[in-house]
């Protein structure tokens, strides 16, 4: 028999309104399996579990009085650690910052959360600043993959992605401004959308950075939006809000699609044979469903990709500048070569030329998916690598090869999502990439679902030995 932490999001919901599960009962086999966890995967880095139970009983009342305040109400959900909470430091996954105050306010994300009675278990882990998606931070050791405890989660939103892998939550909840929801994503074998910039009010905004949802299924996903995409006018980039149901997902149907399959950026890692060959397997799956795939020639120049490398060093640069060398002594090395190799010598000309390339990127972008209803890609171009490194190639002045894949669409602020489509033969997950034009969240949401369907089997989850 599945045990409480292994129901969706909605099958909880599903069980309050009918009586069968309380959430009090989900929330407390939501705390026991972060407890069997947590020792092996260490995904979290502050556990609520006595405010979580509080919550929970509010929950149970208002089920029992038939009213609910959302259909997610009760529903147990974890949060990034830099998604600010009331109460809660946000010391940004870096030591330098342990000393970090409680924030005064939810940021939007988490104010949505609360005011539709999802249950807060914690905050997640995520690496220093939130840079070089990798589960390795000075502040909080090394977060572990659940399908193999000797692989790296990917990051930054790491502690998410391997706490919905493993269970912890049906619904989490990441940040991503190059590739940090949907590497975690791919890595641990669940969905995560990255929505369209402003679609999700978040605070503080920045250029390229999200919030979006990570789930075992899209279906989750899809209501969790419901509740995320709410407006919020502290968020000065937010869209404009709309009055849509993200969680109408059904009736689908990709005949008569034009679907492009980007297989190979041509630049940063070369994709795995075994990732290849799930994104084309997908893109398939759409032409034998009657859509016209189109293989797509990349729009990423190695000076463009160079340039956002030398855009996120420089604004972590001058970040590590306003610390006190105390404070800088305390970042992980790793981030600190990363950033200031070739940042320390960047005159106010070479920040520009890299900001020159982000507005270009954004243009290649968008006008190379111009012609397809919806992209197909890999999200990572390998598989998950080894625990301990802060990056796949261990070299700081080459540290984000692997971001090709997902950086350009929070450029062009496309939305973009990871669903696990196979696994490698060695059985880790493998995700494929669906991109969208900009706005249509509802429709990469829908094609995730269809394609969630479509795929081969799964395996089964993982369970803690």
């Amino acid at each position: 028999m599945a045990g409480i932490h292994e129901l969706s999001g909605l099958e909880m919901a599903a069980q309050y309104a009918r009586g069968a599960l309380s959430p009090v009962e989900a929330t407390r086999a939501c705390l026991a399996r972060i407890e069997a966890w947590e020792p092996k995967l260490n995904a979290m880095y502050r556990v609520s579990a006595e405010a979580a139970l509080a919550a929970a009983r509010e929950s149970e009342a208002r089920w029992r009085a038939g009213a609910p305040r959302s259909p997610l109400d009760g529903v147990p959900v974890t949060i990034k650690e830099n998604i600010y909470t009331r109460g809660d430091p946000a010391p940004i996954g870096t030591r330098a910052n342990e000393d970090a105050p409680p924030q005064p306010e939810d940021a939007p994300p988490a104010a949505r959360l609360r005011e539709a009675g999802c249950v807060i278990l914690g905050k997640t882990t995520m690496p220093d600043f939130g840079m070089l998606s990798s589960g390795v931070s000075s502040l909080y050791g090394i977060t572990r993959n659940p399908w193999r405890l000797d692989r790296n989660p990917s990051g930054s939103s790491s502690g998410a992605g391997a706490a919905a892998a493993a269970g912890y939550a049906p619904l989490n909840v990441g940040t991503d401004i190059g590739g940090s929801v949907r590497l975690p994503a791919t890595h641990c074998g669940i969905f995560a959308l990255k929505p369209s910039l402003g679609r999700v009010p978040i605070y503080p905004p920045y250029i390229g950075r999200v919030a979006g949802p990570m789930t075992r299924t899209v279906a989750d996903s899809a209501a969790l939006m419901n509740v995320l995409a709410k407006p919020d006018a502290r968020d000065f980039m937010s869209l404009p809000f709309e009055a849509r149901d993200y969680a109408a997902l059904d009736g689908f149907e990709p005949k008569g699609l034009r679907i492009g399959l980007l297989a190979d950026m041509r630049v940063g890692l070369a994709p795995h044979p075994e990732v290849r060959a799930a994104a084309a397997a997908a893109a398939r799956a759409l032409e034998a469903a009657g859509a016209r795939v189109e293989e797509m020639v990349s729009f990423l120049s190695a000076e463009l990709f160079d340039g956002m490398g030398r855009f996120f060093e420089a604004r972590s640069y001058h970040d590590l500048c306003l610390m006190p060398p105390e404070k800088q002594a305390k970042v992980l090395p790793f981030i600190v070569e990363w950033c200031s190799w070739r940042a320390r010598e960047f005159s106010g000309r070479d920040v520009m030329a890299a900001y020159g390339c982000y507005v270009a990127l954004r243009d290649a972008a968008v006008s190379a998916t111009r012609r397809f209803d919806y992209v197909i890609s890999p999200v990572s171009p390998i598989l998950p690598y080894e625990a301990e490194l802060p990056s796949p190639t261990n070299d700081p002045r080459n540290a984000m090869p692997h971001i090709a894949f997902t950086v350009p669409w929070n450029m062009s602020e496309q939305p973009a999502a990871s669903v696990n489509w196979t696994f490698s033969a060695d059985g880790l997950p493998i995700g494929v990439q669906v991109i969208g034009r900009r706005f249509d969240d509802l429709g990469v949401l829908r094609l995730a679902r269809w394609l969630e369907g479509a795929r081969p089997a799964q395996r089964p989850w993982p369970e803690v030995a």
